[in-house]
Formats: C-alpha cells, sequence, structure tokens
C-alpha cells in the first residue's frame, strides 16, 4: 500500500467568498474517483488544514501499490477532475508519495 499525499494553495484571485463552494466541489469529485481508477483506494479531501500549515487544501490517498500513482496520474477521470474542478484555481502544489 502507498499514499500518495497533494497540497496546494489557492491561486491569490481567488476571492475568500468563492473557496468554501471550490473547496466542495474539489471534494465531491475527486472523492468520486475511488472505484473508477484501478489501484485506487481510499481519498481523503482536506478542506480546513489548521493555521499552523502551510497550504491552503490536501488530498491524501492510499493506492495498492507504486505504480498505481502513475495509473491514476494519467486516469481520463482522474484528468478531468483536475483540469476542470482543481487546477484552474490552485498554485503551489506539493507532493509526498511514500
Amino acid at each position: 500500500m502507498v499514499h500518495h499525499i497533494v497540497m496546494w494553495k489557492f491561486k491569490p484571485e481567488i476571492k475568500e467568498e468563492e473557496k468554501p463552494q471550490l473547496k466542495a466541489a474539489m471534494k465531491e469529485h475527486l472523492n468520486s474517483l475511488v472505484g473508477k481508477v484501478p489501484g485506487l483506494l481510499t481519498m481523503e479531501f482536506v478542506d480546513e488544514p489548521l493555521a499552523s500549515g502551510t497550504h491552503d487544501i490536501a488530498l491524501v490517498s492510499t493506492l495498492e501499490k507504486a505504480e498505481d500513482i502513475e495509473v491514476y496520474a494519467q486516469h481520463p477521470a482522474h484528468v478531468a477532475v483536475a483540469d476542470t474542478y482543481v487546477r484552474p484555481f490552485v498554485t503551489e502544489r506539493a507532493c509526498l508519495d511514500y
């Protein structure tokens, strides 16, 4: 089993009042990938980090094996969700796989 953790900051131009709706859409659509992407076991979307954190939102995923990270990254369902609900609104992506 491997863990795939990704963190982002919202782009500076995203208004505070927009963030709750964006977070809800990200959470819904990222969580919907479980069962669609082979090897993807769990997703946890972190939308309320502690003030001590350095990023606004995070995704903690569990996959069966290391090779599944590449499958997930290229899967059409993941690409569609990322291109529609995540990438247009975020910057400063950080990733840790273990």
